[in-house]
C-alpha cells in the first residue's frame, strides 16, 4: 500500500505489478495488460524526471524476475574527525566510496572492493552504521527503488589515489566539506554517519 502520494512511488509501484504480472502469468491477454500498465509506469517517470523513454524502458526490461530494491553500499572511513570522499567522474561531485551491491559479493565484500577501487585504500569492515530508502531521503528523483547501505570501515592499508570512476580522493572535515553529489549521499546523512561513529554504543539507523 502506498502511504503517500507520490507520483514516483506511484509509477515504481506500477513497474513492479507489470513485472511481476509480466513474470508469473501465462494469458496473453493479461501479459497486454501488464505491457500497458508498464508503458503507463514508463511515462510517469518521462514526465516527473526527464528522463529519456528509450532510457527508461532499458532500465526495467533488463531486469527479469520478482522486482526488488537496488542495494547502494557505502563506505565510511574517518581519519583524523576527517570523512573520506571521492570525486565522481559522472557529476564531478563528492561522495562516500561505493556503488551498486554485485551478485556474489557479501556486503563487506562489496564495501572492501569500492573503497579500493575509488580510492586506493584497503580497508577492513568495521560495523553497519545505517541501511536507508533513498525514497526518504533528500536525494534527487530516481525512477529506481534503492536501499542504502552505510558501512563503517578502517584502513589497513593502501594508498590514496583516484580510480576508473573518480576524479580525486580526500578527507575532508565536515564543517568544510566539498560540493556533494547528492544522488549518492546528502549532507545530512554524513552528518548522521559522523555521529554514529562517534557513538559506537548507538544501534544503526534503519528505515
Amino acid at each position: 500500500m502506498i502511504k503517500r502520494f507520490n507520483w514516483l512511488d506511484i509509477a515504481k509501484r506500477l513497474e513492479a505489478i507489470a513485472q511481476t504480472g509480466l513474470t508469473y502469468t501465462q494469458n496473453e491477454y493479461d501479459k497486454e495488460r501488464y505491457e500497458e500498465i508498464r508503458e503507463i509506469s514508463h511515462m510517469i517517470f518521462h514526465h516527473y524526471t526527464d528522463e529519456p523513454i528509450e532510457k527508461i524502458y532499458d532500465l526495467f526490461t533488463k531486469d527479469e524476475g520478482y522486482p526488488t530494491p537496488k542495494v547502494d553500499v557505502r563506505g565510511v572511513i574517518f581519519r583524523n574527525e576527517k570523512i573520506l570522499l571521492v570525486k565522481e567522474k559522472l557529476d564531478r561531485h563528492w561522495a562516500l566510496p561505493g556503488g551498486w551491491a554485485d551478485i556474489g559479493l557479501t556486503p563487506n565484500e562489496v564495501v572492501i572492493k569500492e573503497v579500493k577501487e575509488e580510492a586506493g585504500l584497503v580497508v577492513k569492515p568495521d560495523r553497519l552504521l545505517a541501511v536507508l530508502d533513498k525514497k526518504m531521503h533528500n536525494h534527487p528523483p530516481s525512477p529506481l527503488h534503492v536501499y542504502k547501505m552505510f558501512i563503517l570501515c578502517i584502513e589497513t592499508g593502501g594508498k590514496l589515489s583516484a580510480g576508473i570512476e573518480t576524479l580525486d580522493v580526500d578527507f575532508f572535515e565536515l564543517d568544510h566539506l566539498p560540493p556533494l553529489s547528492i544522488e549518492r549521499n546528502t549532507h545530512e546523512q554524513l552528518v548522521m554517519v559522523y555521529d554514529l561513529y562517534k557513538h559506537p554504543e548507538r544501534l544503526p539507523v534503519i528505515d
